[in-house]
């Protein structure tokens, strides 16, 4: 069961540079499950849900930048309460 769980959106140069693949692998390692999807705005959403240090640590990573492939301008973070709880991370 998840502790905690977030929505992120994070804004910039984040679509058509792995920023998604690289975010489900810094889930999967950190134990964080949730997704990352582009939006239309050209920004991504992300959904982390896990172990609070786990998913403060993914935040974290966020905002430091994400890939390094990536241009992060803005992170925005909100709690959530998902229905149900993933059980792991995907991308879509």
């Amino acid at each position: 069961m998840a502790n905690t769980c977030y929505k992120i959106w994070v804004h910039g140069i984040v679509q058509g540079v792995g920023f998604r693949y690289y975010t489900q692998s810094q889930a999967n390692k950190l134990g964080v499950t949730g997704y990352a999807h582009n939006l239309r705005d050209g920004s991504v959403e992300v959904l982390a849900a896990g172990d609070e240090q786990k998913v403060d640590a993914l935040i974290a990573w966020l905002k430091a930048g994400g890939p390094t492939s990536a241009r992060v301008d803005k992170v925005l973070v909100e709690p959530h309460q998902p229905t149900p709880i993933p059980t792991r991370f995907t991308t879509g």
